[in-house]
């Protein structure tokens, strides 16, 4: 009776869940980066709900889905003082493990299981990294300033005036 009741178990666990549950999880962890470091980071979800703040590098775990048949999508906005902000965007697409369903978690793993965990999702990639550009800082009108160019960019009718300067 033991074996009996074992095997039941053991079999309507495997049936009852998804491929890409098992496999992969209902979440995903990430890596965010910045250049330069220590940028402030903030990770809003597709409700708008802000899921996490900090500073990079940092290492986020993050839900792949939003509900049933839904993938989540985070905004994802590093600032610097002196840089200028950068959003990016992460979105879950659907799994490889997913379609695993079809051998090995059947139909209740392929509609029910892995669409309602969200584990159907992924996200491409494991690593957020953002370069930050510098600000422009635009001089006062009083201040003075100084542009360097080539003589290559200088016009012919320019250079034809120019003089030479001994060393």
């Amino acid at each position: 009776m033991n074996k009996l009741l074992a095997t039941s178990v053991l079999s309507i666990s495997i049936v009852m869940t998804g491929c890409a549950s098992i496999i992969s999880g209902s979440t995903q962890t990430l890596a965010f980066t910045s250049v330069p470091e220590n940028a402030n980071i903030s990770i809003t979800n597709r409700a708008g709900v802000k899921v996490h703040t900090g500073q990079t590098p940092a290492t986020v775990t993050l839900k792949k889905g939003a509900g049933y048949f839904k993938p989540e999508s985070y905004q994802v906005t590093f600032s610097k003082e002196g840089y200028q902000t950068k959003t990016m965007t992460v979105k879950g697409t659907i799994s490889g493990w997913y379609f695993g369903n079809i051998l090995f978690g059947g139909v209740i793993g392929l509609l029910a299981v892995d669409p309602a965990t969200g584990a159907m999702y992924s996200f491409s990639s494991k690593d957020v990294n953002a370069i930050l550009d510098a600000q422009q800082l635009k001089p006062a009108d009083d201040q003075k300033t100084l542009a360097v160019i080539t003589t290559s960019d200088i016009p012919a009718s320019i250079m034809d005036r120019a003089v030479k300067i001994a060393p």
